[in-house]
C-alpha cells in the first residue's frame, strides 16, 4: 500500500513554519495554510504570514513517509478520530478546494472548527476564486463561502453573493 493520502499532523506551538520547511527539504509534500497580512506599528509596516490553523500541518504521505514525519521532534501526533486508532484521512477533493481558497483568496480566510449548519450549495463565477464550490452562508450579516473539511471544521472567506451562482 504505497498510496499517498492527506493527513493532519499536530505540531508544537509556533513550529508550523519550521516543520513545513523541514518537510519540504525532505521532499515530503505538505500544506501549511497561511495568509500574508500587513502588520502596522507606529514606525513601520511589515508583511507577515498568519497560520490559519495553529499547531497543525497537512501532509500528503504514503505509509513510509507517514512514519518519517511523526519522528520529527516538533510533530506530536496525527489527527485520529474518537474511537479509532489510525490517522484520519482527509479527502483529496476537500484539500484541493481548501488549498485553492487559501492560495487565491484576496480577502482573509477564517477557519472555524465548530460544526456549521448546511447552507446553499454555490459555485464562484467571478474573481480569483472562480470555480470554487462550497456553501453560501451569512456571518455577522455578510455573505461568505464556506468549504468543509471532514472531521476538522470549515474554512470561510467573505464574498459578495453576486459573485456566486446556485448549483443545480
Amino acid at each position: 500500500m504505497n498510496e499517498r493520502r492527506w493527513l493532519a499532523a499536530y505540531v508544537k506551538m509556533h513550529h508550523e513554519k519550521k516543520v513545513r520547511d523541514q518537510l519540504t527539504e525532505m521532499g515530503i509534500e505538505n500544506f501549511l495554510p497561511v495568509q500574508e497580512e500587513i502588520h502596522l506599528w507606529s514606525d513601520r509596516k511589515k508583511k507577515v504570514e498568519r497560520v490559519l490553523i495553529p499547531m497543525m500541518i497537512f501532509v500528503y504521505v504514503n505509509p513510509a513517509e507517514q512514519r518519517t514525519v511523526i519522528k520529527l521532534p516538533a510533530v506530536f501526533r496525527y489527527m485520529v478520530l474518537r474511537g479509532e486508532h489510525t490517522p484520519a484521512v482527509i479527502p483529496d477533493a476537500q484539500m484541493e478546494q481548501f488549498r485553492f481558497m487559501v492560495d487565491l483568496s484576496e480577502t482573509p480566510v477564517h477557519f472555524d472548527s465548530s460544526d456549521l449548519h448546511p447552507g446553499e450549495q454555490v459555485q464562484v463565477v467571478r474573481g480569483p476564486l472562480k470555480g470554487l464550490t462550497g456553501e453560501l452562508i451569512t456571518i455577522d450579516g455578510k455573505s461568505s463561502i464556506v468549504i468543509r473539511i471532514d472531521r476538522l471544521g470549515c474554512a470561510a472567506v467573505e464574498m459578495s453573493a453576486t459573485m456566486v451562482e446556485r448549483i443545480g
